[in-house]
């Protein structure tokens, strides 16, 4: 997930470790050469809500490279080339690696841009997000049609009530100091495992996982695909619902309907495992999700209290409303109600605006 709250365009480069500083320094100008780098245009571009930091610098033809410094595990940047070499194989616009030392984690890349569709869709008026939605479901089609998911993790059991769990670990308890009693458990375990039985019952296909405006860019071959290292073989519905119910933009029903039989309708004339009922279709993307937002309540929450992020919490209140429109919706699940309602009066309280 792309924090662009964390870095602009012309924003200098801070090192907090030293030994860092100096490996990649390192690193950097062993390269630079090869691709005519000018190291005195190296500049912050972005900020991920990980550890991971992106620079953009300056070629001699006035091209412009992405450079990843990710001080993370190892294996997030291995998983970063591979599913990037997926997304490709695919006939995707990702930005290819041009250079890589996996071990202490800095990549050189493509650019592809400094514009989000995030940017794009909050300026376009209804004509043009249209088209660019269209764009990100074609897209969305062809990676579930040829991303080959078998070389990916598995979106399993475990995975999914690790990542469910997040809500009442940091937004429940942590956020709001809210104690469950037993009946409310009891609650949350029905209704959590209700959520994972719906995942794992869908044809799995590969997951970007974060398949959402701020990780699609506005390029000449729309989009391109950015912040894929967590892909997964999970359920099919998971990078649609991403995409209708986003962290930072949200659209009336009519369009999220109207994108969600777009795509519906590509999937099955390409083949791909969709339901052949649109409204078992709907009712399992809803479903999937509520299992999203609950987590990213949880996500973000975490952000603000572990990691120091609070500009994340801002958004508290658009997936409340995303999670307490799918729990009233369907009867298996409007117990969860029960355990959302005193959160927004709290909320309220504590000055969210819902």
């Amino acid at each position: 997930m792309i924090d662009s709250h964390s870095g602009s365009a012309a924003a200098p480069i801070s090192w907090a470790d030293a030994d860092r500083e100096h490996a990649f320094g390192r690193w950097f100008d062993e390269l630079a050469p090869r691709h005519r780098l000018d190291r005195g245009t190296l500049h912050l571009a972005s900020a991920d809500a990980s550890s991971r930091r992106y620079f953009r610098v300056t070629g001699a033809d006035g091209a412009t490279f992405i450079v990843m410094d990710s001080p993370a595990a190892e294996d997030s940047v291995a998983a970063f080339v591979h599913v990037g070499g997926l997304i490709l194989g695919a006939g995707l616009h990702a930005p290819r690696v041009l250079e890589q030392d996996v071990h202490q984690g800095f990549l050189l890349l493509d650019d592809l841009g400094s514009t989000q569709y995030l940017a794009a869709l909050r300026e376009l008026d209804q004509a043009g997000a249209d088209l660019l939605m269209r764009d990100a479901i074609d897209a969305l089609v062809r990676w579930q049609l040829h991303g080959d998911c078998s070389t990916l993790p598995p979106y399993d059991d475990a995975l999914l009530r690790r990542e469910i769990q997040l809500f009442p670990d940091w937004c429940v308890a942590r956020e709001f100091g809210v104690t469950w009693t037993p009946k409310e458990n009891e609650i949350w375990q029905t209704v959590s495992q209700r959520l994972i039985d719906s995942a794992l019952g869908q044809p799995q296909v590969a997951v970007h996982r974060d398949w959402m405006p701020r990780n699609l860019m506005v390029c000449d071959r729309n989009p391109g695909v950015l912040d894929f290292q967590d892909a997964v073989r999970g359920p099919i519905t998971y990078d649609l619902a991403s995409m209708l119910r986003d962290a930072f933009i949200s659209w009336d029903e009519e369009h999220e309907l109207d994108w969600a039989v777009r795509y519906w309708q590509q999937a099955r004339h390409a083949g791909l495992p969709v339901d052949e009922d649109f409204g078992e279709f709907w009712r399992q993307t809803e479903w999937m999700g509520l299992q999203r937002h609950l987590k990213i309540l949880g996500i973000f929450c975490r952000l603000k209290h572990r990691d120091g992020k609070p500009h994340y919490s801002e958004d508290l209140p658009r997936f409340f409303s995303y999670a307490t429109k799918v729990a009233n919706r369907y009867g298996p699940l409007r117990s969860l109600l029960n355990l959302l309602e005193p959160l927004t009066g709290a909320g309220v309280q504590a000055g969210y605006t819902f």
